[in-house]
């Protein structure tokens, strides 16, 4: 039996009913396998964006990991619009 203290995974706080809980990459099943096309395809434009290099072999726990550091760093990323923006009325 797990405490809810071990648990690593973190609450998507727009999803109230928790269907998508948001893991940590270290604790994915899957996250050992080689790194999926869409991984390393995102993570080509994310790099080329932020003047990175890419390594070529990657898990799909280092991808994402990957990913999300360069969502940082990208102009790319950084304009994308946040989910609970578009889903407010626009002001009067």
């Amino acid at each position: 039996m797990t405490s809810d203290a071990d648990d690593t995974s973190v609450q998507d706080p727009s999803d109230p009913m928790g269907s998508s809980t948001i893991k940590d990459p270290d604790d994915w099943t899957t996250g050992d396998e080689p790194a999926t096309g869409a991984q390393m395809s995102y993570l080509s434009t994310l790099a080329r964006d932020s003047g990175r290099d890419v390594p070529e072999s990657l898990t799909k726990a280092d991808a994402s990991k990957l990913i999300d550091e360069l969502q940082g760093q990208s102009p790319r990323a950084q304009d994308v619009p946040d989910v609970d923006d578009q889903t407010k009325e626009p002001p009067d």
